[in-house]
This record gives C-alpha cells, sequence and structure tokens, in this order.
C-alpha cells in the first residue's frame, strides 16, 4: 500500500545554510508575509567520505541522475526506431573498469547492492532509464532538495499498491473510458474532449485525495483544462451524469428561473465534500474558460483565499509555510504549458510574497499534440515541462499506460510538496485517441503517431489486462465494471428531462448575498461619523516612536494628512481612499490592493506602506489601528505582470464576498495585457456560471500629453464589454459597473458600497492621476457624513437654472477643464453635468437633473478621448433613446492611437476640445 510519508527514513544531521537572498521590506513580516526559519541541513559525514573515496563511481551515480531521463521509456506512442545511446552514461567515460569494485553505500539509496561498476550501471539504468518514470532535478540548487529527491526516486519501488487498491485504479479507469464510450454512442455529434487516451490521470487523482486526507488537508482546489474533465467529474468527484445530460438535450445547468447565459458541458465545475478513506475533503474545480491554462492564476489565488480564512501562515502566528490545510493542484495541456505565457508568470508568483500559497502540485496531461501541431513543433525546448526549470521545480515523466507508476510518483511528488512547499511537476506522458476533438480526423496531419494509436490497446483494456494475467482483476469482473457503469449512465439518461439541477451558488460564505437587482438602481448609505473617520484618518499616519520616516514624506503626506483632517477640508483622493479602506477594516473586513508599486502608487501618492529609512524595514500604519473588528490591510506587490496577477485577484473575490480585492494597474492601458481574464471571468463569469465578484480595478486615466501608451485605460472596450441596454433603463444587475469619479468623496463611497450591498459586482474605476493633487478635486467632512452615498450623477450647483440654454455633459478629470474654460468665459447658461457612473447607465437620475433647465436648447457631450474612443459611443444611444434629446459630440476626431506623442499637438488639441462645447 502507498503511504504518504515514509517517516522511518533516518534522520541526517542538519546545519544552518543560506537561501537565495530575498529582498524584502521586513524581516519582521506583515500582513500576509512572515518570514520563515532557514531549514537547516548537511549531508552525513560518513555519505560525505564515501562518495570522496569513490569520485569517479560518484560522478558515474550523478551522471544518471542529470542524463537517464533521456533514454527513459516513458513515451508509450514513440515513432523512433533507433535506441539512443549517450556518452555521459558510459563507464569509461569516467575512467571505470566495468569489473572494477564499488561499494554503494553513500551512493544509492534502497536496499540495492551492487558489487561492481557493471553491476552498478544496469541497477542504474534499471533505476533511472529503465521503468516507466523518470526524474529530473539535478538543476535544483538545494542540497537538501536534491539528496531527498534521489533518495526517494531509488527507492520508489519498494511502495507497491494492494491488490484492492488496484482494482480501484482499473475501475475507476473502466469507468472513464465507458463514460466516453458512452458518449460517443448517445452523443455522436457533441464535442466532448473526452480522456481517452489519458485514462491513467484518474489514478493521479485517486493517489491525490488518499494522500490528502492522510495529510490533513481539508480542501482541494484544482484548476484543470477541458479534455477528461466530465469523466473525472462524473466517476470520482460526485457529479450526476444527469446533469450533462440534461444539458445536451438543451436545457440549462441552473434553475428554470435563473436567467443566466450557461457553458459547455466541458467547462463545468464541482464544489464537493469527498469522503475519502472515511475523511472528509472539501474539492473544489475552478471554472474554465476556453482560453487554455487561464484558470491557472484563479485556482492560486483562490487557494490563497482559502488559507486566509482558516489563518495560516503570514495570516496567523507565522511560523509555518503556506498549504498547512488548502493545496493547490495545477494539470496542464502540452502544447499549452509550453505556449502560453501565463504559465511563466504563474510559476513566477510562485514563491513572491503574497502571492504564495505553499507550492502547487502540477500535472501536465502530455497528449504530444497541439490542435493538429505535433509536440516537438510546439516548443523550442526538449520536453513541455522545461518551463518548470526557470524556479527549480522538479519534473517526473511517466509513462501513461502505467497508471501503478504514475500512482507511486504521484505520492512521490505529494510528499516533496509537502516536505518543501514548494511547486513540483508530473509529465504525463499519453496520447489523445481522436484528433482535437472527437469530430477530428488527426490523420491528416499525424499518420504515423495515428498509426500506432488506432492499432493498440486502450489504456484501460491494457490495465484490465496485466492485472488478469496477475488474477488481481478477472476479465469478467472488468466487464462486469464497465456494465455496471453503461447501466447506471444508461439510468441517469433517462433521468436527464426530469432532473433539476441543485442550488450550487451563493451557498456558504455567499449564503448571504443575492443576485442584483435588475429592474432598479439601488443607493447605499456608505457615510460614517466624521469622528471615527478623523481618527481612522490619523491611524493610517501613525508609526512608532523610533520609526525613520523620510522627511519629505513626513512633511507632505503625514503632516499634511493630519492637517487636513482636523480641518475637515481639502481631503484629497489618497486621504479618501485611507477613510475608506481604514473603515472597511474597522469594520472588520480585509482589504487587499494588489499591483505594481501599489505601497507607495504609481504617482507617489498612497503611502499605505512607509519604509524605515534606516533599517529598511515596512511599516503598515492601518494595521496597527486600535478597536473596530480587526480587519486587515494587505499590501501586495506584484511582479511585472498584468493577465496572471488579475487572474489570481479574481480567484480571491470569488472566494470570500467579505474582503474587498483591489487591483490596481500601473497605468490603465496595461489592462490590455489581461484581456483575457477580464473577457473570460470578471465581466461573464456570473452569467456563464453564477459565480460573482466584487474585484476592483483602478485603471489610471487621463490625457496629459503622455502619448499613446500612458493615457487611457480604454474606457470603450470595458463599456463594450457590459450588458447595459440601449433602449431601457439599466438596473444594478448590470455585469460589471463602470464608474469615473471626479472627487474624493465619490472614491471613497463607490470602494465602501462594494461591500456594503447584498449583492457583489465587478467595478472598473477609471482613475485619476491629475486630480490627485488638484486642488479643486478635494472634498470636505460633510460629503463622508452618515446619509450621504455615492452620485452615479453629479449636477451642476453653479449655473442657475433658468438662465442655461446649454448643458454639457461630461465625466472624469474632463469636468475641471471645462470648468475652468466656463470660469473664463463667464458662459453661465451652461451648465456642466457629470456623468460618474456610466454603467449601470443612471436614466432617471439624468433625467432628474436635466429636467430643472427648462430653458435649454442644445446638449453637447464633451471628451477628451477621440471619437471612436471614450464613452461617446455608448452614452449617445442610451441619451438619445432614453432622455429624448439629440445629443451633439465634442472631442477629439478619429485617431488609431489614444494620443499624439508631439507636444505641441496635444496643446493645440486640448485647447480646442476645451473651447469646443462653448463655441458650438
Amino acid at each position: 500500500m502507498l503511504r504518504y510519508f515514509a517517516y522511518s527514513e533516518v534522520k541526517i544531521a542538519k546545519l544552518p545554510r543560506p537561501l537565495p537572498s530575498r529582498c524584502y521590506h521586513s524581516k519582521k513580516g506583515v500582513w500576509g508575509y512572515k518570514p520563515i526559519a532557514q531549514r537547516e541541513f548537511q549531508v552525513a559525514e560518513d555519505v560525505r567520505a564515501s562518495r570522496n573515496s569513490q569520485a569517479n563511481v560518484y560522478r558515474f551515480v550523478e551522471a544518471f541522475r542529470q542524463h537517464g531521463h533521456k533514454l527513459a521509456a516513458v513515451n508509450p506512442i514513440s515513432i523512433r526506431t533507433s535506441k539512443e545511446e549517450l556518452q555521459e552514461l558510459s563507464p569509461a567515460f569516467y575512467g571505470l573498469q566495468t569489473q572494477e569494485t564499488v561499494r554503494t553505500a553513500g551512493l544509492l539509496s534502497g536496499p540495492q547492492v551492487a558489487q561492481n561498476v557493471a553491476q552498478l550501471e544496469q541497477l542504474l539504468k534499471d533505476i533511472y532509464c529503465g521503468g516507466s518514470a523518470s526524474a529530473e532535478f539535478s538543476y535544483v540548487e538545494d542540497i537538501e532538495e536534491r539528496e531527498w529527491l534521489a533518495r526517494n526516486f531509488e527507492t520508489l519501488d519498494q511502495q507497491q499498491l494492494e491488490n484492492s487498491e488496484r482494482c480501484e485504479i482499473a475501475e475507476l479507469l473502466i469507468k472513464s473510458q465507458a463514460w466516453d464510450n458512452f458518449m460517443a454512442l448517445k452523443f455522436p455529434t457533441v464535442k466532448r474532449y473526452g480522456g481517452e487516451g489519458a485514462e491513467s490521470m484518474l489514478a493521479f487523482f485517486w493517489q491525490l485525495l488518499r494522500d490528502s486526507v492522510q495529510a490533513n488537508i481539508e480542501h482541494v482546489v484544482l484548476a484543470m483544462p477541458h479534455r477528461g474533465r466530465t469523466p473525472l467529474q462524473a466517476a470520482l468527484l460526485n457529479m450526476r451524469p444527469a446533469k450533462v445530460f440534461r444539458k445536451l438535450s438543451g436545457a440549462s445547468e441552473f434553475t428554470e428561473d435563473i436567467e443566466a447565459m450557461s457553458d459547455v458541458i466541458s467547462h463545468f465545475h464541482v464544489s464537493e465534500q469527498l469522503e475519502i478513506l472515511g475523511k472528509k475533503l472539501n474539492f473544489s474545480m475552478v471554472r474554465n474558460p476556453s482560453h487554455l491554462e487561464a484558470a491557472n492564476p484563479v485556482a492560486m489565488g483562490k487557494t490563497r483565499s482559502k488559507q486566509q480564512a482558516r489563518g495560516e501562515a503570514a495570516f496567523g502566528n507565522g511560523g509555518q509555510p503556506f498549504g498547512q490545510h488548502v493545496l493547490n493542484v495545477i494539470l496542464h495541456g502540452d502544447a499549452a504549458f509550453a505556449g502560453q505565457g501565463i504559465n511563466q508568470e504563474c510559476l513566477n508568483m510562485a514563491y513572491v510574497p503574497h502571492f504564495e500559497v505553499g507550492g502547487s502540485l502540477h500535472l501536465i496531461v502530455n497528449n504530444q499534440v497541439g490542435f493538429t501541431t505535433p509536440g516537438d513543433r510546439g516548443r523550442s525546448t526538449a520536453y513541455t515541462s522545461d518551463l518548470a526549470k526557470t524556479i527549480q521545480a522538479p519534473v517526473f515523466h511517466v509513462n501513461g499506460d502505467d497508471p501503478e507508476a504514475l500512482a507511486r510518483i504521484t505520492n512521490l511528488a505529494f510528499r516533496y510538496q509537502r516536505e518543501f512547499r514548494k511547486d513540483i511537476f508530473i509529465d504525463l506522458n499519453c496520447f489523445r485517441r481522436w484528433g482535437h476533438n472527437e469530430l477530428d480526423d488527426p490523420t491528416f496531419t499525424n499518420p504515423l503517431v495515428y498509426k500506432i494509436v488506432h492499432q493498440r490497446e486502450s489504456v484501460p483494456d491494457l490495465y484490465a489486462q496485466q492485472l488478469a494475467k496477475k488474477q488481481v482483476l478477472s476479465e469478467s469482473r472488468a466487464k462486469e465494471m464497465r456494465d455496471e457503469y453503461m447501466k447506471y449512465l444508461g439510468e441517469e439518461l433517462a433521468l436527464a428531462p426530469s432532473y433539476q439541477p441543485p442550488l450550487s451558488y451563493f451557498e456558504k460564505q455567499w449564503k448571504d448575498l443575492q443576485l442584483a437587482p435588475s429592474a432598479q438602481l439601488t443607493y447605499w448609505d456608505t457615510g460614517l461619523d466624521y469622528s471615527l473617520l478623523h481618527y481612522i484618518g490619523q491611524q493610517s499616519v501613525t508609526v512608532p516612536e523610533d520609526f525613520n520616516i523620510h522627511p519629505h514624506l513626513l512633511k507632505t503626506h503625514v503632516n499634511a494628512r493630519r492637517k487636513k483632517l482636523e480641518n475637515g477640508v481639502k481631503i484629497d483622493w489618497s486621504t479618501a481612499e485611507a477613510l475608506a479602506i481604514g473603515s472597511l477594516m474597522y469594520q472588520g473586513h480585509n482589504v487587499r490592493i494588489s499591483g505594481e508599486d501599489v505601497g507607495r502608487g504609481t504617482f507617489s501618492h498612497r503611502h499605505a506602506m512607509l519604509v524605515d529609512q534606516q533599517s529598511n524595514e515596512m511599516f503598515i500604519p492601518l494595521n496597527s489601528m486600535e478597536g473596530g473588528n480587526g480587519g486587515k490591510l494587505e499590501l501586495a506587490h506584484s511582479i511585472l505582470s498584468e493577465e496572471a496577477v488579475l487572474g489570481f485577484e479574481y480567484g480571491m473575490a470569488i472566494d470570500n464576498p467579505n474582503n474587498l480585492i483591489i487591483w490596481e494597474a500601473q497605468f490603465g492601458d496595461f489592462a490590455n495585457g489581461a484581456q483575457i481574464i477580464i473577457d473570460a471571468f470578471i465581466v461573464s463569469g456570473e452569467t456563464k456560471w453564477m459565480e460573482s465578484n466584487a474585484l476592483v480595478m483602478l485603471l489610471p486615466h487621463g490625457y496629459d500629453g503622455a502619448a499613446s501608451e500612458h493615457s487611457s485605460c480604454r474606457i470603450e472596450r470595458f463599456l463594450q464589454l457590459c450588458d447595459s441596454k440601449e433602449t431601457s433603463a439599466d438596473g444594478d444587475s448590470v455585469n460589471v459597473h463602470i464608474v469615473n469619479p471626479t472627487t474624493p468623496a465619490q472614491y471613497y463611497h463607490v470602494l465602501r458600497r462594494q461591500l456594503a450591498r447584498n449583492f457583489r459586482k465587478p467595478l472598473v474605476v477609471v482613475a485619476p492621476k491629475t486630480l490627485l493633487r488638484l486642488p479643486a478635486a478635494t472634498s470636505s467632512h460633510e460629503d463622508f457624513q452618515p446619509g450621504t452615498l455615492f452620485h452615479n450623477v453629479l449636477g451642476d450647483t453653479t449655473a442657475k437654472p433658468e438662465q442655461v440654454r446649454k448643458v454639457i455633459l461630461c465625466s472624469g478629470k474632463h469636468y475641471y477643464n471645462l470648468a475652468a474654460e466656463r470660469d473664463n468665459r463667464q458662459a453661465y447658461d451652461t451648465a456642466i453635468v457629470r456623468l460618474e457612473s456610466l454603467c449601470p447607465f443612471p436614466s432617471q437620475e439624468l433625467q432628474a437633473q436635466l429636467a430643472q433647465y427648462g430653458n435649454v436648447q442644445s446638449f453637447v457631450w464633451s471628451q477628451e478621448e477621440h471619437r471612436n474612443m471614450g464613452a461617446w459611443t455608448f452614452v449617445r444611444p442610451r441619451f438619445e433613446n432614453l432622455i429624448g434629446q439629440q445629443l451633439h459630440y465634442c472631442g477629439r476626431c478619429e485617431a488609431p492611437t489614444p494620443a499624439t506623442g508631439i507636444g505641441k499637438v496635444h496643446k493645440r488639441e486640448v485647447d480646442e476640445i476645451v473651447a469646443a462645447p462653448f463655441e458650438l
């Protein structure tokens, strides 16, 4: 029987050893990151002596550890006919004679003994080249890890399954095959993306689940692509086949009262409490789109959120690494793992503070073809798994025809992950029996490979035959297993028309929430007593007496904020943000801000973290705030990535609705790099999967002469992604809320509103740059008091309604330029109305504001963006259809890029677009 961990191993003497230098602004630790004590290790003296006395023999052994994988027979459909030889694996290469006496003590692990070099060579070939599994770990820098991996891989064959366990694995493989056969029979035209050729992955999950409960894992979070997903769910993860069959009949996977657009069966997920070896294990499979590998950072974020909820590691008392009770598992496709850049981003995040999850366990389902491209033409490396070497993650290559070898390797990989809390990979070499999908013909492009595939037995049949020969599982019993499962599937198919999907949303931590109302916009009092906000604001700039703060920040940030708070006026953007975040923390919510340089802020405005100028120690003032319900602030300085980081934050947001998760782009258009996450998850996750989120995206935007790449957050793209209606009023149920606030108080209220409402919606904030320090763009304490709230529309408080002949509508910072121009012209017959909320479109509030202008003659939309960008094409049809008035355009003309890079042209454009609305 495979066991979780062989604790009977001899303990090796340990000494302190240096780790790769990790520069971080805290030796003490902060919320979400605490240093872990260094491990101690030293190779035992007798082992070193043995290796030193047989230096060339030891080099020979190390050569097999480094190169043996190149000769291992792990490809079940290899078309190579010649047998490769490596000079590095020849005894003569090291000056050794075949009959030369050797002592294996200290060189090899396990009971095997070799008397001479010839015997040693055969022993090494059997271990590293001759079985169904091979290993790559020589590039791992840490000597303790290398010793551990060699010791455990070399003793792998000592672990054998019991016959009853072999039968359990065989039954899972048979069920997987039966599922695909049943689907082919009953739904021959469906692209099901079955697991045929990769059925051995069921052995991976069988072993993983058993190891997890024995290691006291409470929750496994899985990211997995579409191939083999449904047979796994049906055979092992408690998914009712009737759910799939009902879907294939044309119905939704949700109850009839839910207006969800739903998704295809290969994107189904499960969230179940399994019973494994008599113990409970929570198992969550995150939703996946067809964008391969995009779900991986989502699973990482969801894992970290669950670790936070359990108070693991740096979210608790510290001292322990992450992953004590929650394990992240990721399945990859071979071509996608090598080809999709998001994998490099995820691996680069693996050990970064505030993104680490205690190491992930990876399985690459290596079909050896990507769509129709042969594997060796889909990458520049020898193996599809070579990207793992960038973070020194060990890799085991396994022949998919040997499910028992996969189970043993899974156990070994699991033990490594638990011991070192690092990522580790299994490369499962298998095949696709059919093409990219079951309706494809792969012989068009890969005739030789598919000649082998079509002539060979299936993996389940091969394994059943092997067990029959060993008298472990009779042929008749294997047939019974198949027939029983086919009968069960037939019964489920018959039940499909009457099957009612169970509620799979707004449960557990989401139980107090609901869908947003579709017929109305709701309003939420997000104000607080100013005495409390004053306290929170003071705490946001309070540091220990011995803290050496930067003198410039002491003057311009700390003392300036204190003065503003005392006077209750000229409250700026960063102060309002601190009040919003601090008050949510005071109420017991945790807040996380993620992105590049978020502690300081791109524009050096936030300074939510301060760094001691003498010790380099980081301090986050709000986390030392006394009183309240104990919420904490996590500042997650991210790698220079958008797609994986935003996916990670989405994973945290969908897991816990009581935390505020904020992602800030360094500049708004950097969100372009995360478009897959935005399209496939954030704005569509609720209608596809009934999965809500309150993720906030801060996207700095504004035309300040910075040319194309730092001017626009591409408002028009987000507006195109929303499901706001052009001909009827919006409710809160629109898929994404998009705001362009013009005052700090508005920003404060919209952040607090995210958690105040009884529903959750993603929020895009068109964030400011110049407004951060613009004296006119400030708020007073009255704007934060109880009874105040976020206003979707800000009316004009300057113009007298009876004198108004023209109304200019605008959004965002452009308002201040227009207001200044009106004052210069003394054009007080013009009112300026701000759309603070673009989506949902506030038609009723806008009507109420415009109703006071009985003598108006024209309505103008003014924007600083080009005509084919910004909000113009979104606002115009809604204004004309719902308000019933013609709307004229004033702004830049059409252009292929957001902004000019010529200073003189930029200034001329600014003068023109500000003057044009008043001269129209």
